[in-house]
Order: structure tokens, then sequence, then C-alpha cells
């Protein structure tokens, strides 16, 4: 490595300590004249105290830049794990391209679309559900391996992963987080593959608890005081964040006189316009006549409000009045005779979903 010398800031305080002795001498010997104890012509030294003063001052803003230099390419800091894993994610953000198209690509290329991934992440909600897995994964590995930087941590990436994943086993967390983990973490260093030795639990329908049970902040949630809004969701079935994005002008009616819920942006980035329930106008447009096409449709959600739970109910209903039968049965496996095939894509369509199993699995059974 090329010696570079001693660092700049010991040089500048050399110096500074330098001209503080020379002045302490300079004092000195001037009270000695004053008291004639010594010869006047020992007062003046070589070099005015006054003007090292100046040259140090000049020359300080060089010292500085040059210290500034060295810490670049000697002595700088790497980049912490955090703040390279977040840059990595921005890395990984598919801007302006659609999931969907991808895999069209790929269906006319004759590859699998089960547990499709074009390697990139096209929606912003998946974007930060993703960064807090890494993170909470990051704290792990500081504290349990003490891997601190992005070169260890990829080097050790399936062994630390697999670790990882085995010890939210044991604590006992779904299925579905389990999955939703392994998938971030795959993402994140690019490998399909990643912690493949470890098992996961299968995700089945009777474990499914969202929505399902009573909760916590059932109790701080009062329906009374959200009633139109409660009409609202069970009239359209949106999710909390399609909600949350809701403008005024986004409820309109077509060329057949239909009413329809335009969502712009929803899971995954898809656009899609919802059939307001047929019967249930109103609850929607109580909402929304009136007002500014610019505004929002909703100032504020209920934080403590299962939303989730009244767009299920919206999916069983709405199922029900286009198959004009009850829903399928909540046990066994589900046979072709059980159900409305038509009734159930109309349901899935108005969600937002692709995949019958899906609707079936969390909002029809």
């Amino acid at each position: 490595m090329e010696d570079v010398g001693p660092h700049p800031s010991k040089v500048l305080g050399a110096c500074r300590l330098s001209v503080d002795r020379l002045q302490q001498v300079q004092r000195c010997t001037d009270k000695q004249i004053r008291e004639r104890k010594v010869d006047r012509g020992v007062s003046k030294f070589p070099v005015d105290v006054s003007e090292l003063r100046k040259i140090l001052t000049s020359t300080t803003g060089l010292i500085h830049t040059h210290a500034s230099s060295r810490k670049d390419h000697t002595t700088g800091k790497r980049p912490g794990l955090k703040y390279t894993a977040v840059k990595r994610l921005n890395g990984l953000m598919a801007d302006g391209k659609k999931r969907s198209e991808a895999k069209a690509q790929a269906r006319l290329r004759g590859e699998s679309l089960f547990a499709f991934s074009d390697g990139g992440i096209h929606a912003y909600e998946s974007r930060n559900n993703y960064q807090k897995i890494i993170m909470r994964f990051i704290n792990w590995v500081g504290e349990e391996h003490n891997v601190r930087d992005q070169v260890r941590l990829d080097e050790r990436a399936d062994e630390l992963a697999s670790l990882y994943l085995s010890e939210r086993i044991a604590q006992g967390y779904s299925a579905w987080t389990l999955q939703t983990e392994r998938s971030a973490l795959r993402m994140f260093f690019q490998n399909r593959i990643l912690a493949a030795s470890v098992e996961l639990p299968k995700r089945q329908r009777e474990n499914i608890v969202r929505s399902r049970r009573p909760a916590v902040r059932d109790r701080h949630f009062q329906a009374a005081n959200w009633q139109p809004f409660i009409n609202f969701c069970l009239a359209c079935g949106l999710r909390r964040e399609e909600l949350r994005d809701l403008y005024v002008h986004d409820v309109f009616r077509n060329t057949d006189g239909e009413l329809l819920v335009h969502v712009v942006k929803g899971k995954g980035g898809k656009d899609r316009k919802v059939p307001v329930f047929p019967g249930r106008e109103q609850s929607v447009l109580g909402v929304t006549e009136g007002r500014s096409g610019d505004e929002k449709a909703f100032a504020r959600l209920p934080s403590a409000m299962d939303i989730h739970a009244y767009r299920r109910r919206f999916a069983q209903e709405l199922y029900e009045y286009h198959a004009q039968r009850p829903l399928p049965p909540r046990e066994g496996r589900l046979q072709s005779a059980d159900f409305d095939r038509v009734a159930a894509e109309k349901v899935t369509k108005a969600l937002g979903h692709g995949r019958l199993d899906i609707v079936f699995g969390h909002y029809i059974r």
C-alpha cells in the first residue's frame, strides 16, 4: 500500500501547536525585555509569529481538501448494509413494465407460468413489503451472525436464509407469511432456488385466519360511526390501498348506464373497472355526488376497520347474486358440480385476482 504519510489533521494540529508555543515564547521575551533582564536584540524571531499565523490560515483549506481526498481513497467507510440493500431493491423495480406483458412473452416462449417471475418488482406495495422483510432479515444476520456488509451476506445467502426461515418456522409463523418471506429473499438475492433445503409448511384453507376470527383491533372499531363507508365497501369490494387512492372522478357510468368504480392502479399495478353491486349504487353515489372530481373519495380510512372482511363478504354475496345458488360447501374437496364457474369468474375479475383457486380459498369458501 502506498505510504501517504501522517494524516493531514495531525499535521494541521502540529502546526497550530508550534505557532501557539512561538507566541508564548514571544510574550515571555517581551516581558523580560520590559524588565530589562535580557538584551532587546533577542525580542525578534527570524520569522514573525503573526506571519506564521497568516501562512497557517492560508494553507488550512488546502490541508482540509487533501484530508477529504485521502479519506475517500484510503480511510473512507464502506456503505452500510441497509443502504446497499435499499439501493439493490431500487434497482429491482421494473418501472414502466407490466408483469402481465412479461408473462405473455414467457407464454409465447413456451415457459411454465407456475410461480412466474421475471426477476423484477412491478408494484410499489410489493416493494414496500419486501423491504420490511429484508430489513428484518438484515437485523437478524447482524445480531445472530455478525454479518454487516453486502459481500459477506451474498457469499452466505443460502446458508443464512435457510437458518432464518427455519427459525421462523419454529416460531410458528403462518405458511403464507413464510412463503412471502422466502419470495422476498429470493427476489433480493436473485436466486429462484434459495433456501430450497427448507421445507415450508403447506398453505391450507382451514388454516386461514385473516378476517375469519375476532381480532384485538375489532374492539377499537365502532361500525355504527362508519356505516356509509361500510356500505361503499360492500358495493364494490375494493382493497384498503385502492380505497385510499380513489378519487371522486373514478366513479362513473359507462355508455350502458352501468355504474363503475375505476381502480387506476390496483395490486400488481393492474387497472380495472369494477361494476357496482346491482342495487347498491346509491351507497356509492352518496359518497361522490356533488363533489369535485379532483377530491379524494375518502379523506381518511379507519385504521381499526377490517376492510378485508367486508371485501370477502362482498365477494360471497356477489357470487350468490350471479350464481343464484348458495355458496359452495366449506369442507372437503371442491367438485365442478359444487360451484358456478361463470359466477366465480365474475367475482374474480371484480376483486382484481387472476386465479379461481385464490378466490375460492380466501373469499368464497
